[in-house]
């Protein structure tokens, strides 16, 4: 068996690992031009299930390295008002799951895709813009390229994100919608002087500031075990400090230790050229929306790299009915993209990875055929991804009524209330966090 798989982001290339430590043939094929294309060093949060996924796709090594080049874990989720007034607080999010594989991580886009690029580096071809594929008489599919060239194998997996031009070709009735919301991103080295601007919490936290007009503003502190200059920090632990000093990716990338800053709102409520501004518009965008905020939250606004800004327009997948199954599948972003609402895009891509895996080399051993390891997978991916998709829309959608001019400030206020109730409920607080937690695979059973 062949495995042709399109994309190079999270999904496709843990499944590509998956898939070499199982001797199942395949090869990775990436539009970005070199290995230091994509994303630029903006945090991902990897989840028990993510984790989980990852110790079972990567070889041990690997992993390791994975887990050495993580920032520093947040231990808890922190909810505040603009003014910086702390309403709810949940601990316990560095709580690893009962089967000591799956954690709560943070870690850098640009690093994550590092480590997964490690060790797949004959398996890799950059520069390769998939147009096409076409089905063979014999059975195999045949992917083909703008600069001409064509790969062939028994099975195409389109991991090419939610703009995904295999799903296009595959599935053209699958749909992406506008969720209604908009956000600016933009990042803030951690130094002396931005580190004062943030409480204990803050730092140790994944942060979420709530304001009137249904804005809102997540932040994380991200602290990296190397230095400025790339150097492993002292004190991390010789073992993982040998880790990141042997580690080939280092070279690649490009993170050192920053706040990122991400506030979003609907669409309505934004400048109608928002993604169409540059850094410094941006920048200022951002400055204009927090101009009543609490001034540490002003400033930290003020000290953001307009270099580091760029708009996020949030979309979202349509849940689609079961298809018929084929050796054409779709992994990640390209059959379900969901909102940021939830924090599991990434993880979910993980889960699909891992059970396509699974069954892919079924189908290799004899134990399953094909198409029918194909329909396994799908049907499970269609209930727990569009299920993920339903839920991440409902937390983050511009027709929630917060976003109106007036009934949302009763809608916020009242959320405030019944968040401060909680806080001071410690019972009520464990209950919600575990919850939360559970949804996010800590102790998860999965075949």
């Amino acid at each position: 068996m062949r495995v042709i798989i399109i994309g190079a982001g999270t999904g496709g290339l843990a499944l590509a690992h998956g898939l070499q430590r199982a001797g199942v043939g395949c090869a990775v094929y990436e539009r970005d031009r070199t290995r230091g294309g994509g994303l630029q060093g903006y945090r991902v949060g990897i989840d028990h299930d993510g984790s989980r996924a990852l110790s079972q796709l990567l070889p041990p090594g690997l992993f390791a390295t994975f887990a050495a080049t993580c920032a520093r874990t947040p231990d808890r989720f922190n909810m505040f008002t603009e003014k910086y007034k702390e309403v709810l607080s949940l601990d316990g999010f560095a709580r690893a799951s009962a089967d000591g594989a799956g954690a709560e991580r943070s870690v850098s886009r640009m690093t994550l895709r590092q480590v997964l690029l490690t060790g797949l580096e004959d398996l890799v071809h950059f520069d390769k813009v998939f147009t096409r594929y076409e089905n063979n008489p014999d059975g195999t599919v045949t992917a083909h390229f703008e600069d001409g060239t064509t790969a062939t194998g028994d099975v195409l997996v389109g991991a090419d994100g939610s703009q995904s031009p295999v799903r296009r070709q595959y599935l053209p009735h699958a749909e992406l919608k506008d969720a209604g919301i908009a956000a600016v991103a933009g990042k803030v080295p951690l130094t002396a002087e931005t580190r004062a601007l943030l409480t204990d919490r803050t730092i140790d936290g994944v942060n979420l500031f709530f304001a009137p007009g249904g804005y809102s503003l997540i932040l994380h502190v991200m602290q990296f075990p190397w230095d400025q200059d790339g150097a492993p920090k002292s004190g991390i632990g010789a073992s993982d400090a040998d880790l990141i000093k042997n580690w080939p990716g280092l070279q690649y990338d490009n993170t050192r230790d920053y706040i990122m800053l991400g506030l979003s709102g609907a669409r309505q409520n934004l400048p109608a050229d928002v993604m169409a501004r540059d850094g410094h518009q941006l920048k200022d965008l951002m400055r204009e929306l927090m101009r009543t905020w609490d001034p540490r939250l002003r400033a930290l606004a003020g000290l953001v790299d307009p270099s580091t800004c760029f708009p996020i327009r949030i979309r979202t997948s349509v849940p689609i009915d079961p298809w018929p199954a084929g050796n054409i599948t779709l992994i990640g972003d390209a059959i379900h993209t969901m909102t940021p609402g939830r924090g599991v895009g990434a993880n979910t891509a993980l889960r699909d990875a891992v059970l396509l895996c699974r069954n892919l080399t079924a189908a290799r051993d004899g134990r399953m055929p094909l198409v029918s390891a194909v329909r396994d997978y799908e049907a499970q991916m269609i209930d727990y991804g569009f299920d993920a998709v339903r839920k991440s829309l409902a937390q983050m959608s511009g027709d929630d009524p917060i976003h109106k001019p007036v009934i949302g400030r009763a809608v916020l206020a009242a959320m405030r209330t019944g968040m401060r109730v909680v806080n001071h409920l410690p019972p009520v607080k464990r209950k919600m966090a575990a919850s939360q937690q559970a949804y996010r695979g800590q102790d998860r059973e999965e075949g």
